[in-house]
């Protein structure tokens, strides 16, 4: 298991979508609905990623290969990684990362949609 380091960026991004999801959830608790919004699955993908990147990166359901236009924030020679959140869909969101600085460590460089 991994312990998880992250950019500025990429917990922003995490914490944007955690609060958009819990906003989402307010009313539907109020209104006794059933179905979970957009964001709140949206959420749930992201934050499983997450979670089963810590435990194993090479989790067949991330599809994690490397990506190449990301440069590694600590030794530039090193690789970047991709992972999916989501696919199949468009603007499907990708968890970027890297393993560093220190051995048993992993960071979260961002969480965007796929461009």
């Amino acid at each position: 298991m991994f312990t998880l380091r992250w950019t500025d960026e990429a917990a922003s991004e995490y914490a944007r979508l955690k609060d958009k999801a819990e906003s989402a959830l307010r009313p539907r608790n109020s209104k006794a609905r059933n179905k979970a919004g957009r964001d709140v699955g949206l959420f749930k993908q992201v934050h499983k990623c997450v979670v089963l990147l810590a435990e194993n990166p090479r989790h067949p359901g991330l599809h994690t290969h490397e990506y190449r236009s990301l440069e590694h924030p600590f030794h530039p020679r090193d690789k970047v990684f991709e992972a999916y959140a989501q696919n199949r869909t468009p603007g499907a969101y990708r968890v970027f990362w890297c393993y560093g600085p220190d051995a048993g460590q992993m960071t979260i460089i961002a969480i965007t949609p796929h461009p």
